[in-house]
């Protein structure tokens, strides 16, 4: 796989990982992306479409203009690799999205939505300066200076959900919502209902999917770990406690996953067919 990344700079570094850009057409006929509690805006460059397969319809897809937002997920889901000829994206931070694409943030968990239904035809107009540039370094400047002038006139974040969101990376698994709600001064009420707004998820569902991802990459760093140890130091009750998450959450069991991880794939990807 042909991939690059960039880290920006502030002020959009403060609300985005990184851009990544692929070029790549695996043989694999399937890719499971897995929760990570974050948004991604993906942008097809070779063409003006986003396929995402319908769970629902076997053989199906849901189809997309050429740039799209994937909201935060509750448990994975599955697309057609076979479109990531050139394909650039924007991978967020927990919370990073919503001075971006403010409100709406909250209505999009467990969802795809075209960009331009965001932005308007300005999205249209962003995909095609992209598609026009000649290298990864020009796209990456163009994206960052689009987030940037965006910035000037965004809403922002509620200060007590910059204030969990800080108390719950951090924690990793040790927070509770009752005391994170105390620490930052709201009834527990108010708290799951401003951060699930403007993340897109409840704190207790984005614990545990932080949670997961620190399971799935401690599992990735040994070939034969030891599972009960590995929950143990998770957080989880048990072993048969993380084998629970891991189902939701990638859809198949530990042992599985290890199996099916590949340098292949991006971060957070799964090859499912070949």
């Amino acid at each position: 796989m042909l991939y690059s990344s960039y880290i920006p700079s502030p002020p959009v570094s403060d609300f985005v990982d990184c851009f990544w850009l692929c070029a790549d057409k695996p043989l694999h006929t399937r890719e499971r992306i897995l929760p990570s509690g974050t948004f991604e805006l993906v942008i097809n460059l070779d063409a003006d479409e986003v396929r995402v397969v319908d769970l629902g319809r076997p053989g199906g897809f849901n189809r997309f203009s050429g740039a799209v937002v994937s909201g935060t997920y509750a448990g994975p889901f599955v697309i057609d690799p076979s479109q990531h000829e050139l394909m650039m994206g924007v991978h967020f931070k927990p919370g990073g999205a919503f001075p971006l694409f403010g409100a709406v943030v909250g209505e999009l968990a467990n969802t795809h939505i075209a960009l331009d239904n965001l932005w308007g035809r300005s999205a249209g107009v962003i995909r095609e300066r992209l598609c026009a540039a000649h290298t990864n370094a020009e796209r990456f400047l163009l994206m960052e200076n689009i987030l940037s002038s965006r910035l000037l006139t965004s809403p922002r974040h509620h200060a007590a959900v910059s204030m969990a969101l800080d108390l719950l990376v951090r924690s990793g698994t040790q927070a509770s919502v009752q005391n994170v709600a105390r620490q930052i001064g709201l009834s527990q009420r108010r708290f799951i209902q401003v951060f699930t707004e403007q993340v897109g998820l409840t704190p207790k569902l984005f614990s545990r999917i932080l949670r997961f991802q620190q399971a799935r990459r401690l599992a990735g760093q040994n070939s034969r770990p030891d599972w009960a140890d590995l929950a143990l130091s998770c957080g989880y009750f048990d072993q048969s406690h993380l084998i629970r998450d891991f189902g939701q959450f990638s859809g198949m069991s530990p042992a599985h996953y290890l199996r099916r991880q590949s340098d292949r794939v991006m971060h957070n990807h799964v090859p499912i067919g070949e």
